[in-house]
């Protein structure tokens, strides 16, 4: 039988010929592509430790003596503390709402993400407000009980104990967005095993949920110390001295860049320190499940006791990181605002939502163009790309600030000097404290949020519908825009999403790289909690909790509709 040609085939255009020689030897673009992306990523972390060895005139010498021994006691407190406490919360509430029956679990299941929306300096605003000598709290009791100041004993809230207390409460649901999908996803077939064996409830949570809990919880609890790390306002507001507080202090108030870039450079050896310890937990283990098909999860009914200590234990992380900071607010606003709520609030606003739009669209689509690069050429060299264009996200904010400005401001002062004896005019600043420079600053942070989102989303598409696109004469890039991306637009809105309210609560990189006289909400809001204007901070403050509710709803659908088989009603 002889092979008749299809009539009215026409191969793509890229499969009509082999390609030639020198075809062959170019590197494709989406391997180029990825490789840019990758190294403007990391160049600014890649300055910041090539600054390491440059001599400071003794100011490090001065640091080293003097302050950075608070620097390294205070730091490594702040990451301990907060640790064990959002360990607690997190494991300990995701298990409750995934396994356990008790009334309110519906509503606790996304209400225990709420915490994400609020800043962490907004927070310690807040609470400080509360708790301080002359707030509501400490007025009461004096009234209740006719105290004086030297009769009674009250925790300072801007201490240590604080901060840790503070981001604990706001940070606890990285590790609770996380043990919750692990324990979605567990195998009923493991549990029921261990039940037979005569392990009881809580024995099987310690001796068999949560060991295969653990490469999520422990991603999680990374994600918090990077987060910890990289906190700038309620660090600085507590009055607690920092890494990143000094690299602020050391470069606008001291005046040493150079000081700072090695600052900034110490502060990276923990953020590797916690990647490392992050991959080593891991060490060789795999946790597959042997069968593709899932059963609803076994859940225990508790009793009205054990009802009520569960619903407390799960309400309380909301109650304190959440809504009552919201009502406070909310109170602070109607009573006293920002005065200047008009245009000015609006100009503002108008500020950050430029900066978060233009952010979540662009960090979106170099996503997509890296995610779909790996897709066509999943060899190592873009993988690793990747990888690097990803890390930003374990970089604070203010390390990526400084390793902006570094580059710019030599970049801006060389071509105004070329210029100035050239043509005798002065170009002024190009890149240094300008826009591009927020919006660069921006990317490098968040890129790896949009990148692992669409990268999960991209992974779930067969390949088969790659190769009915190019039969039917598509591009790569047809392909991705007109396959591709309807099926993705979900995940699409909710990298974009995610990182529009990054970049809304972002701020150490906005605070150091911002132009002169550009603000946003999150630098308004800690301008005026720094100079003790609580109440017209709370207008602000309002508005970026707002902003970020709707993504922390679209992160607990998701997470309901993980493990396939499961009702959530």
């Amino acid at each position: 039988m002889v092979d008749q040609p299809l009539t009215g085939f026409r191969p793509p255009p890229d499969a009509a010929r082999p390609p030639g020689r020198l075809a062959a030897w170019l590197p494709s673009p989406w391997l180029v592509g990825g490789l840019l992306v990758a190294l403007l990523v990391a160049l600014p972390v890649l300055i910041v430790g090539s600054r390491v060895l440059v001599p400071t005139d003794g100011v490090w010498d001065h640091l080293a003596a003097t302050v950075l021994p608070r620097y390294l006691a205070n730091t490594v407190s702040l990451v301990l503390g907060v640790g064990i406490g959002v360990l607690v919360i997190g494991i300990g509430t995701a298990w409750l709402v995934t396994m356990c029956r008790f009334p309110g679990r519906r509503v606790l299941e996304w209400a225990l993400l709420l915490p994400l929306a609020m800043p962490a300096y907004v927070m310690a605003y807040v609470y400080t407000d509360l708790l301080q000598f002359v707030g509501p709290v400490q007025t009461a009791l004096r009234e209740a009980f006719g105290w004086t100041r030297a009769d009674y004993w009250f925790p300072n809230i801007r201490s240590l104990g604080g901060a840790i207390a503070v981001l604990s409460f706001v940070l606890y649901p990285y590790v609770y967005l996380l043990a919750r999908a692990a324990f979605l996803e567990q195998s009923v077939c493991v549990l029921e095993v261990s039940r037979t064996l005569g392990a009881g409830a809580w024995r099987a949570f310690f001796r068999v949920a949560l060991p295969l809990a653990r490469p999520a919880i422990v991603a999680g609890l990374a994600l918090s110390m990077m987060e910890v790390l990289a906190d700038f306002g309620t660090v600085q507001y507590f009055a607690v001295d920092t890494f990143t507080t000094g690299i602020y202090r050391t470069w606008f108030a001291l005046g040493q860049p150079v000081a700072a870039a090695q600052l900034a450079a110490v502060l990276m050896l923990f953020v590797l320190a916690v990647l490392a310890l992050e991959r080593t937990s891991r060490g060789a283990a795999r946790y597959h499940h042997s069968t593709g098909r899932y059963r609803a999860l076994p859940s225990y009914k508790l009793g009205p006791a054990r009802a009520a200590v569960a619903l407390a234990a799960c309400a309380l992380p909301v109650l304190l990181g959440f809504a009552l900071p919201c009502l406070l607010l909310l109170r602070m606003t109607f009573e006293g605002g920002d005065a200047l709520f008009g245009p000015v609030f609006l100009r503002l606003a108008g500020n950050s939502l430029t900066l978060a739009g233009i952010t979540a669209v662009l960090a979106v689509t170099l996503a997509s163009l890296v995610a779909y690069g790996m897709r066509l050429r999943p060899g190592p060299v873009l993988r690793g790309a990747a990888r690097v264009a990803g890390m930003g996200y374990a970089v604070p904010g203010s390390v990526i600030a400084v390793g902006i400005l570094i580059p710019a401001a030599s970049f801006d002062n060389a071509l105004d000097g070329f210029m100035r004896s050239t043509f005798g005019l002065s170009t002024g600043l190009l890149l240094s404290g300008t826009i591009v420079a927020v919006v660069y600053a921006y990317l490098v942070r968040f890129l790896a949020v949009s990148l692992n989102t669409v990268e999960a989303s991209l992974g779930k598409i067969r390949p088969t519908l790659d190769h009915a696109s190019r039969i039917l004469g598509h591009t790569p890039g047809g392909t991705l825009v007109r396959v591709h991306a309807p099926i993705m637009k979900g995940s699409l809105l909710t990298a974009a999403l995610l990182v529009f309210v990054d970049v809304m609560k972002e701020l150490p990189a906005t605070m150091i790289v911002r132009p002169f006289n550009f603000d946003t909400l999150a630098v308004r809001v800690y301008t005026l909690a720094s100079d003790e204007r609580l109440a017209e901070a709370s207008t602000a403050a309002l508005a970026i909790v707002v902003v970020g509710i709707l993504p922390v709803v679209l992160l607990s659908r998701a997470i309901a509709r993980s493990r396939p088989g499961h009702e959530n009603g």
